[in-house]
């Protein structure tokens, strides 16, 4: 058995020599003819050329760049009116439609006279009454001054205490008149400020007293409107270091989203303790409102304005990035179109700008998107950063010399 199992084996590797053997004469026979195609074309491939890397890139620019804190706020009116009735009666006309502006002293509400208008000839008829009884009065008083010793002291003081006794009441009807007149004038409910008024509450033919719990309406002034809104507690010295506490200094109301400004306006106050719950205070801005874009109880994000850096250079936060021990942007060199990493120190960023303090100079070239591809010393093909946000493959300007021309805007405007 074992003399039968050998045999195989022998002949696998009788048969891998012999292959062996044949690879070998065909290499030796087609060696030279390689040798004669590779000398008639030329020498061997060079190596290929470094492959260049998309990036966007934009230089670096100088100019102002402005620092805000950022606060959730809700807009509250300065004045908000409850209409109340003061007299009791009828309604027997409403002067303004639901949700209308309306101006100081508007006529609102009227409010049945008839009674009150009883009342005050009542309250003259007693007037003259009393009036006429002052008269005699003053008149029996006269006569017994004229008439000298024959009539009594005692019944000349008398008769003068009888005239201002008299007098005490025509007083107390003119009073009467007078509070007649007023309850007159509270049936025409006037605007007591200009605003916008909500829906009524009760209509003509209802009956109202001065002690309904429910008002009428309600009033609500829109202009000027002030928001109010928080910022951190370690923020409050940047705004209690500016003159006169931070008043003045502009606020922008922006909408929740933060992608359209809605009104500017300028701060009015702060608070005068910290919300220890939250750690947060509270500010007040006041806005004049003149297109009415500002509504109560809306909510909105306000923008302080609390400092302006001027004529420092900028870049977007997009090119910084950070290291274990540095903070470094790539630099595309005009020459040669390759990329040098440069280390730097940055200050405040805003609005996805950061202020470079050291490290980069206006109109270096730096890199924005593609970072991550690169290395020190790689060459890129620059984009600009309008045609990588359109994301159009005709982008590509080729080296970075030719996208960097001249120097970067200095406009002076805030980022």
């Amino acid at each position: 058995m074992s003399v039968n199992q050998s045999k195989p084996s022998r002949h696998a590797w009788v048969w891998f020599l012999i292959l062996l053997a044949i690879a070998a004469i065909a290499g030796y026979s087609f060696y030279p003819r390689i040798r004669q195609y590779i000398s008639r074309s030329g020498t061997a491939p060079a190596t290929q050329p470094k492959r260049e890397v998309p990036v966007v890139a934009v230089p670096v620019r100088k100019g102002d760049l402005n620092l805000y804190l950022n606060g959730l706020g809700t807009v509250t009116p300065f004045n908000t009116v409850t209409i109340r009735p003061r007299v009791e009666g009828q309604i027997m006309k409403i002067g303004f439609h639901e949700g209308q502006i309306v101006k100081e002293g508007d006529t609102l509400i009227e409010i049945d006279p008839r009674p009150f208008e009883v009342q005050l000839t009542q309250a003259q008829g007693q007037y003259a009454r009393d009036v006429a009884q002052l008269k005699g009065a003053e008149q029996d008083l006269k006569r017994y001054l004229e008439a000298g010793p024959s009539v009594a002291q005692q019944q000349i003081e008398q008769q003068r205490a009888l005239v201002e006794q008299y007098e005490g009441v025509k007083k107390s009807d003119q009073g009467q008149i007078d509070n007649v007149k007023l309850q007159l004038t509270y049936c025409h409910i006037t605007a007591p400020m200009t605003g916008r008024i909500g829906f009524r509450i009760v209509d003509v033919g209802n009956m109202v007293h001065a002690n309904d719990s429910t008002g009428l309406a309600v009033i609500t002034q829109l202009r000027p409107i002030s928001v109010i809104f928080t910022i951190p507690q370690d923020s409050i010295s940047r705004v209690g270091s500016k003159p006169d506490g931070g008043s003045g200094l502009t606020v922008e109301a922006w909408n929740r989203d933060l992608t359209k400004k809605i009104a500017t306006g300028s701060l009015l106050a702060m608070d005068n303790q910290v919300d220890p719950t939250t750690g947060m205070l509270k500010l007040k801005a006041s806005f004049p409102n003149e297109d009415n874009a500002l509504f109560p109880s809306q909510f909105v994000n306000a923008r302080l304005l609390v400092d302006v850096l001027q004529a420092v250079a900028i870049i977007p936060a997009a090119a910084v990035q950070r290291g274990p021990d540095s903070i470094f942007v790539y630099v595309v060199k005009p020459g040669d179109s390759t990329v040098e990493l440069r280390k730097l120190r940055t200050g405040p960023t805003e609005a996805e700008q950061t202020v470079v303090e050291d490290g980069l100079k206006p109109g270096e070239v730096v890199v924005t998107d593609g970072v991550d591809k690169l290395q020190q010393g790689a060459k890129v093909a620059v984009r600009s950063q309008d045609a990588g946000a359109r994301g159009g493959r005709g982008a590509a300007t080729g080296p970075a010399s030719r996208a960097a021309t001249g120097p970067a805007a200095s406009d002076g405007k805030g980022g």
